[in-house]
């Protein structure tokens, strides 16, 4: 028999002693010793704010009147049970995404209805961010269809599908858009799909010719889209007049498939399975004639075609989506700083020598030099991309307005710009979306294994964000064509010609930038953002001139540089975004109590980001001595990170970005990083649930029988005696 001790037997009041010192408090566990106080150090790192968040937030998104559009609909998306995010979701199955999708899409026609056409897109914006799935299935019919007709559409056209058959608000009909294809996606030019005209019934006939050119990846044909802008040669009287766009059913009033449409599902991906992308094969489907697209490229009744003054119009409807993408670089960047920044300052590891308590994470250096720079971008794309949307906006309104009036002036004057806005969101587009991506798992390998879990976000949005740096532009094919762009500009510039009404007018004083030498020059010259953005236009310009002496002595060919094309198009994102950092900053009265933390950050931002990152041509082309190159990287980026470490939970609670929309249980504004996260563990898997489904197959494991009983002891000494006989 046990004997227990008297405190325990029976009838005999348990003497419980109490620490005051240790209190034990119930949570999710009762703890017989302290706990670490995550909570608490948070909230001691939060102490340190000296400045308005809200003003801070106002001076990222651009304005009060933004900020708060923001926060509000923030509060909206939060109290909405459909719309809402849940650690739920994270466990969900790929058909278990898709009805949530398809859910949340009609929840969020609803809004459509009511909220102007701004203020959706700001709404789809912010789901995207925790619901990219969702995001693309409506911007696929929103952005990508719409905008195409809207781009290379008649007016009449674009009031026809829009608005009378309610695509606009996702009624009636539901769009995609086919352009890629198995054997073509960045290589639009090269598409296979025909369009051919028969005079004859004044058709289109729109055919697949061969398995390469099956429509693929095509967002929501799968099951959902009844409609497709479809990319195809424009065939008439036997001449091929390149890809053109036309609106082709896929589905009738019943959701069945036309005749000569065939659809199937393209299955699991790596990220957002609730995108039914689908292939597409036509077999001569017949189109009315004027379900081509007619803004530029025209065909008439007797097959006569008027093509489009500059080739590129055709795929205007593109750059929405790359703006959105710079956009959606800054929202997520913002998610997983602030995750990461608090997890750091809340998790403490190891004992330094002497001390009696371990360090809090964020405190070693290592840690500040692969985080904090990050911070600093997700500043710097704030701004920038605040500007890029804005110059998206006046381009769109001003091709609109000219072409409404049939004012020339103006069209040509909205062609210049938009030539500029392939180069701004093409390598926006691609330098955010690959930054941010490197930003993600950078984030989770900080937060150590926990970042590793499901629950705590960064698996599942980083295959969800991988698609970024391939689709609507794979972002090397991107940088080679801005890259191109900026070289030939600044041949053209040399030979005495001036760039107008482009943001990249710096490049007209290239004459002047390829005969400057170490601008900078001095410790004093590198804290000054002024002249560092002078250096940067210096060495882009010294880039594309030595890229241009490349071609010449190789017969002009293009691909021997692609490489350095896509490195000449990050320097021109990177300068879009310290000019407008820049400006942003300088705006401000240095008096502000946002001033000093914005200053360190624009340094930071281009110190660790641009020039480390780059050192190499910033030294061969004599901007910079190699000298205060090592200051830099040895000294200073330490000193900058020093300077920003105090601050950042209060520059992270800045973005304004509330646990609903985080999404992650170490993330959460309260710091009590493993209550959260255990309770989230907890709640998703009960433990009383403590079999598996497949026990079954363990038990029998564990519990088979003997090797000799399963061969029915046909083996045994006694089936010898007996067989031997």
């Amino acid at each position: 028999m046990i004997s227990l001790p008297k405190e325990l037997q029976a009838n005999s009041t348990p003497q419980i002693k109490i620490d005051p010192k240790k209190p034990s408090i119930v949570t999710n566990t009762i703890d017989s010793e302290p706990r670490p106080t995550p909570a608490k150090s948070i909230e001691e790192e939060r102490n340190r704010t000296n400045w308005d968040t809200v003003k801070m937030h106002q001076f990222l998104e651009g304005s009060p009147e933004k900020s708060l559009e923001i926060l509000k609909l923030y509060k909206s998306l939060e109290r909405d049970t459909i719309l809402q995010s849940s650690f739920e979701h994270y466990d969900n199955t790929k058909d278990q995404d898709r009805e949530l999708v398809a859910q949340r899409i009609n929840q969020m026609t609803k809004f459509i209805e009511i909220d102007s056409p701004k203020k959706f897109r700001r709404r789809l914006n912010l789901m995207t961010v925790y619901d990219p799935s969702m995001g693309i299935r409506i911007a696929v019919n929103l952005g990508l269809f719409l905008n195409c007709i809207r781009g290379n559409g008649t007016a009449a056209q674009y009031e026809f599908w829009a608005k009378h058959r309610e695509s606009a608000i996702i009624k009636q009909m539901y769009g995609c858009f086919g352009m890629t294809e198995l054997g073509h996606g960045s290589n639009v030019a090269g598409c296979e799909t025909t369009a051919t005209f028969d005079e004859e019934t004044d058709e289109f006939v729109i055919d697949t010719p061969n398995i390469s050119a099956t429509k693929w990846w095509i967002g929501g044909a799968a099951h959902s889209a009844t409609h497709s802008s479809v990319y195809a040669r424009l065939i008439v009287k036997g001449k091929d007049y390149g890809v053109k766009c036309f609106i082709v059913p896929l589905r009738d009033s019943q959701h069945n498939l036309c005749p000569g449409v065939a659809i199937g599902d393209i299955g699991s991906k790596m990220g957002r399975q609730g995108v039914d992308n689908g292939w597409i094969q036509f077999s001569d489907v017949r189109i009315p004639r004027f379900f081509m697209l007619q803004k530029w490229c025209k065909v008439d009744r007797h097959g006569n075609v008027t093509l489009p003054p500059l080739e590129q119009l055709s795929y205007i409807s593109l750059l929405g989506g790359r703006v959105d993408m710079a956009v959606d670089s800054y929202r997520q960047g913002a998610r997983f700083m602030t995750i990461v920044l608090r997890y750091a300052a809340g998790r403490k590891q190891f004992k330094q020598e002497g001390a009696k308590v371990e360090t809090t994470v964020l405190d070693y250096a290592n840690v500040q030099k692969r985080l904090l720079p990050y911070l600093a971008l997700v500043y710097a794309m704030a701004v920038g991309t605040d500007r890029l949307e804005k110059q998206h906006e006046q381009i769109l309104e001003q091709m609109d307005r000219a072409i409404l009036n049939n004012d020339k002036n103006g069209i040509n004057q909205s062609l210049n710009s938009t030539k500029s806005l392939f180069v701004d969101s093409g390598s926006l587009k691609s330098t955010c979306t690959w930054l941010t991506s490197s930003l993600i798992d950078e984030s989770r390998q900080a937060c150590g294994g926990h970042g590793y879990s499901s629950y705590n976000g960064f698996g599942k949005t980083y295959n969800d964000w991988a698609v970024q740096c391939t689709w609507e532009g794979d972002n090397n094919v991107l940088g080679m064509s801005a890259g191109k762009t900026i070289v030939k500009n600044v041949q053209q510039i040399l030979k005495g010609k001036t760039i107008k009404s482009s943001t990249l007018d710096f490049l007209n004083n290239a004459k002047q930038l390829l005969d400057t030498k170490n601008i900078l020059a001095t410790e004093a010259d590198l804290k000054d953002s002024s002249k560092f953005r002078v250096a940067l236009q210096a060495v882009i310009v010294k880039y594309a001139a030595s890229l241009s002496d490349v071609l010449a002595k190789n017969k002009n060919n293009w691909d021997l540089v692609g490489a350095s094309r896509v490195e000449l198009s990050k320097l021109r994102a990177h300068y879009y975004l310290l000019e407008t950092f820049e400006e942003r900053v300088k705006s401000l009265s240095p008096a502000s109590d946002l001033y000093p933390h914005l200053a360190n950050l624009l340094q930071l931002y281009y110190v660790s980001v641009i020039l480390i990152p780059f050192a190499a041509d910033f030294i061969r082309f004599g901007v910079i001595s190699s000298d205060l190159v090592y200051y830099a990287t040895s000294e200073y980026f330490g000193t900058l990170c020093g300077a920003v470490r105090p601050y950042v939970v209060g520059l992270t609670d800045s973005f304004q970005q509330p646990d609903n929309f985080l999404n992650s249980a170490i993330g959460k504004y309260d710091g009590n990083i493993y209550e959260n996260y255990f309770g989230v563990v907890k709640s998703a898997h009960p433990p009383r649930n403590d079999k598996a489904p497949y026990n079954s197959a363990l038990t029998g494991m564990l519990n088979r029988p003997s090797q000799e009983e399963r061969e029915r002891f046909e083996k045994s000494a006694e089936a010898a005696k007996i067989l031997s006989r």
